[in-house]
């Protein structure tokens, strides 16, 4: 098996199939002309092969062209004829060209089979597993984009934007005249070129304003570019080529990295000149789709080298300047899959690529990872409509405006890959769930509560049986919200929560503790009413039974809950006669307690302390009312384990 990325949309194919009795048609195959290769196909099925291999081939051939529906139609009638003769990666593609014709139900059960049969090294199939994020929850993504196709996109393929100098440079097939006029097999289309638009005030659309780079345009694929932060220095992708294209051990002509650096004319325009290959090129595998950080600092790139989980990852090399770079680095499991990642653009926010290894909608769908001190976060697919059953990919932004580009082949378009603007709005929502702080189980019917940070309240809800709650109305990124939540028998609770300034969906877990418990000072208390004592005795009083009672209640209630008990006197009499009346009073407290039935290593203490921890000042001699001594008169049941 040999892989490849084609400069068409730099999309990286593992072969599986084996050749078939027809030579041209697999030739053509082998050199990536599809549509001709199809057509041959059909004309040896029509005469009566319908052996594993020519269903193989017919499929991929429509498959690597992005023509789901057919390659549906033959993935489909290959695993029905073989079912337990092909490799999982024909279930994989059948299940995403079923996920290209939006055909989801049957595309999850395919995926499904294809997660049985996997190796375990393989990690679409656990992506797909549908453990935590459902296809269904990714269709409910809160729509959170506005897209426009724009004026320069032709009938052929458009794709590739990158920001240069308040302007867009893009690749294309619509004009290659000027160069050659031959059309590259894959799919009956001209060679890729570049060329510049200016961007509209609108930030909306782009129109054409020159070609781009004729210093670094051959007769065959320039594409997919990036600048240093100062755009004096160009890195684009380009066939392997130098004067004459160069192929490794199996024919393939791979891709390769090369840079150049800006030359200001006296007009004020610029010109391309040393033009150089990045050190970490090869001939034997592709490297290619350049972004630079926002720092200059490093290049991230695709690449199929050594090392490589998927069939094409994600890398990273430090620009050490003087055209030195450090060695790459896979960007890891967060980032890169068993399947395709593709088109990196790094921002000082996030990085964003395009994967068909992540659960998305079909064929290649858009990703982001936020950065958090240099460490990507887990992957969130950014939903429909910037996302489809069809191939979108090479997404770029302005932070600061959320307006950008991006490219799908989806039906819609004008052509084969089309580029559209889009502006990116931020939305929210508050989903979380309410439980006993005690017990850990879910609180069904609370009532909760969302304010906004003038308290005025804004909506409410009561949690459901599994004690989830959600506000997805009007609910604004980077704002402070206050959550309120009652529910009879507990006391109230509340917490302020800062929705963060991209699009999500913020989690509040709120517990709340039975009513009988309180904190105090970061402790957790259980708060009964006063247990009165007659004058000078230790003897519980029916009165103070009652309350006692409710302490029992609450540790039958929570079979966990551990306490100390802790009794206090006021410090009128002998210091040391509180102290020693105090105690007795805290032991006959807990022999009560466990004469209720209460396990005796449920109590895991019971002191007293007399007059050494008074609540106010009315310490010995100091004249205080009746009701100032009641405050120092008490006992506390702290709970220690829950």
């Amino acid at each position: 098996m040999k892989k490849r990325i084609t400069i068409l949309i730099l999309l990286t194919i593992q072969l599986l199939s084996a050749q078939t009795k027809n030579k041209v048609a697999d030739a053509l195959f082998d050199k990536m002309h599809y549509i001709d290769a199809a057509k041959s196909y059909e004309m040896s099925i029509k005469n009566g092969d319908v052996s594993k291999e020519m269903l193989q081939r017919m499929g991929d051939a429509h498959y690597f062209n992005t023509q789901m529906q057919r390659a549906s139609e033959w993935y489909g009638k290959l695993l029905s004829e073989y079912p337990n003769d092909v490799s999982p990666e024909y279930y994989f593609r059948y299940a995403q060209s079923l996920q290209g014709i939006q055909n989801y139900d049957l595309a999850k059960k395919w995926m499904k089979n294809f997660s049985e049969k996997q190796k375990s090294t393989d990690s679409r199939g656990q992506n797909f597993s549908l453990k935590t994020v459902t296809l269904e929850d990714i269709k409910k993504i809160k729509p959170q984009f506005i897209l426009e196709n724009l004026e320069i996109n032709s009938a052929y393929s458009d794709f590739a934007p990158m920001f240069y100098k308040g302007d867009l440079v893009y690749s294309t097939t619509s004009d290659s005249s000027y160069i050659k006029t031959a059309k590259y097999g894959w799919n009956d289309q001209p060679y890729l070129n570049m060329q510049l638009g200016k961007i509209s005030e609108s930030q909306t659309n782009v129109t054409f304003k020159e070609r781009f780079g004729k210093e670094i345009t051959t007769q065959y694929h320039e594409a997919c570019v990036a600048f240093s932060p100062d755009e004096k220095t160009i890195y684009f992708t380009r066939n392997n080529y130098n004067g004459k294209l160069k192929r490794d051990s199996k024919g393939v002509n791979n891709l390769k990295i090369y840079s150049a650096k800006a030359v200001e004319n006296g007009n004020g325009t610029v010109k391309w000149e040393n033009v150089k290959e990045l050190p970490f090129n090869s001939d034997n595998y592709s490297v290619g789709q350049p972004s630079v950080s926002k720092d200059g600092k490093k290049l991230y790139f695709v690449s199929d080298m050594p090392g490589t989980i998927g069939s094409s990852d994600i890398f990273a090399v430090d620009i050490l300047g003087e055209d030195q770079y450090s060695n790459p680095k896979n960007l890891g499991e967060k980032v890169n899959t068993s399947g395709r990642e593709m088109f990196p653009y790094i921002t000082d926010k996030a990085l964003y690529f395009a994967s068909d290894g992540f659960l998305g909608l079909g064929g290649l769908d858009v990703f982001e990872s936020r950065l958090d001190n240099g460490i990507f976060s887990t992957t969130t697919n950014l939903g429909a409509p910037l996302n489809s059953n069809r191939d979108d990919f090479a997404y770029i932004v302005n932070e600061d405006t959320n307006k950008g580009f991006v490219c799908s082949n989806r039906k819609t378009g004008k052509g084969d890959d089309d580029i559209y603007s889009f502006e990116r709005s931020c939305t929210q929502a508050i989903e979380g769930y309410v439980f006993d702080a005690i017990s850990n189980n879910k609180i069904a019917g609370a009532i909760v509560t969302l304010k906004n940070n003038s308290g005025t309240k804004i909506d409410e809800t009561v949690s459901k049986i599994d004690g989830k709650f959600e506000f997805s109305e009007n609910i604004n990124c980077a704002t402070s919200y206050t959550i309120e939540v009652s529910k009879d028998n507990f006391n109230s609770n509340s917490v302020i929560v800062t929705t963060p300034e991209n699009s999500g969906i913020t989690e509040v877990p709120i517990g709340l503790n039975a009513g009988l418990v309180l904190r105090e000072n970061g402790v957790l208390k259980i708060k009964i009413g006063i247990i009165y004592f007659d004058l000078d005795k230790s003897e519980i009083r029916y009165d103070s039974a009652i309350e006692l009672n409710k302490v029992v209640l609450l540790m039958n209630q929570y079979n966990s809950v551990v306490i100390k008990i802790e009794s206090h006197t006021d410090s009128r009499a002998d210091d040391q006669y509180n102290l020693e009346l105090s105690d007795r009073r805290a032991k006959a407290t807990r022999d009560y307690i466990i004469s209720q039935g209460i396990a005796p290593e449920r109590i895991e203490s019971a002191i007293g302390f007399g007059e050494t921890q008074l609540l106010n000042n009315c310490s010995n001699g100091v004249p205080c009312t009746e009701a100032q001594h009641q405050i120092n008169r008490r006992s506390e049941f702290i709970i220690t384990k829950m």
